[in-house]
């Protein structure tokens, strides 16, 4: 009899411990199920979530990004930025405004500062190994602007002057790059920059000769000396090196706004009033990302 008793008891303590195991492997699986169910977020669903997109501005740049004289942001950016704020959220006031220098547009993205940059960003090799550009919505070129009774004509009258240049800007590098020999008087932010200009601590300014073109309509004491200079680039839109799904999502919409010429409007009401009446619209604006 107590042989039997212990063989019973054997038997329920191996039953127990069997099921015992073989629960703890189901709920392991199920654990294992569970983890591998869950998808990761991917950048556009992180945005949606957090209901506002961050977007690096200039706010001293008219026409292309500025802060109005309400504290309000304006210009050939933040109208694009609205429609992505309008197209992700429904809603084009979803965009938090971030103001930016030129020199610190790449240095917002990777430390998370912002989700895009649309400040004026001209698209170069240099910055292309450092973020993600979208497809282009702008044409430009440097360009330098003197005092109206001024001989400058050319980079080479430029040297045994004073040139000014904003820091950052693709005209610093073209210059630090291609004419160290000339001297050179730099600021961190745009109206810094343009404040000597009209000061006279420099002879000449260089920058974007869109900019120009806008900065010296109301002020005959200045003249586009050299309307071209360097490469015909593109300004676009930035995001961080790895932020693929962003970058695509402005792509894929700056294809799409094509067809209701929407760069073309965006300069009616942004830019054409700056310009004189010999800049037309396709000289400066892209429709669908095609040059």
């Amino acid at each position: 009899m107590k042989k039997i008793i212990m063989a019973l008891g054997i038997f329920v303590a191996f039953f127990v411990s069997a099921c015992s195991d073989s629960t703890s492997k189901q709920e392991s699986k199920n654990v294992e199920t569970n983890t591998t169910a869950v998808a990761p977020q991917g950048a556009l669903d992180i945005l949606k979530q957090k209901g506002v997109i961050r977007i690096g501005v200039f706010g001293d740049k008219p026409p292309f990004g500025y802060v109005d004289e309400r504290g309000a942001n304006q210009g050939y950016d933040i109208y694009f930025a609205k429609r992505i704020a309008k197209e992700l959220f429904g809603d084009e006031n979803k965009v938090e405004f971030v103001l930016v220098e030129a020199a610190n547009r790449i240095e917002f993205l990777k430390s998370d500062k912002v989700d895009l940059i649309l400040a004026n960003f001209t698209k170069t090799k240099e910055r292309e190994e450092q973020v993600l550009f979208t497809l282009p919505y702008m044409k430009v070129a440097l360009g330098v602007v003197v005092p109206v009774d001024s001989v400058v004509t050319s980079i080479e009258d430029l040297k045994g002057k004073t040139l000014i240049l904003n820091k950052g800007t693709t005209a610093d590098i073209f210059f630090t790059l291609n004419h160290a020999d000339i001297q050179s008087l730099k600021f961190d932010q745009n109206t810094e920059t343009f404040a000597a200009m009209l000061d006279k601590r420099g002879d000449a300014l260089s920058h974007d000769n869109t900019l120009l073109f806008a900065w010296v309509k109301d002020k005959p004491e200045f003249k586009v000396a050299i309307k071209e200079l360097g490469d015909k680039d593109v300004i676009a839109g930035a995001v961080k090196k790895d932020n693929t799904e962003l970058k695509q999502f402005v792509d894929d919409l700056i294809v799409k706004l094509a067809d209701e010429n929407f760069f073309h409007k965006n300069y009616e009401e942004t830019l054409k009033s700056h310009f004189t009446d010999d800049v037309q619209a396709d000289d400066i604006v892209i429709e669908g990302g095609k040059i």
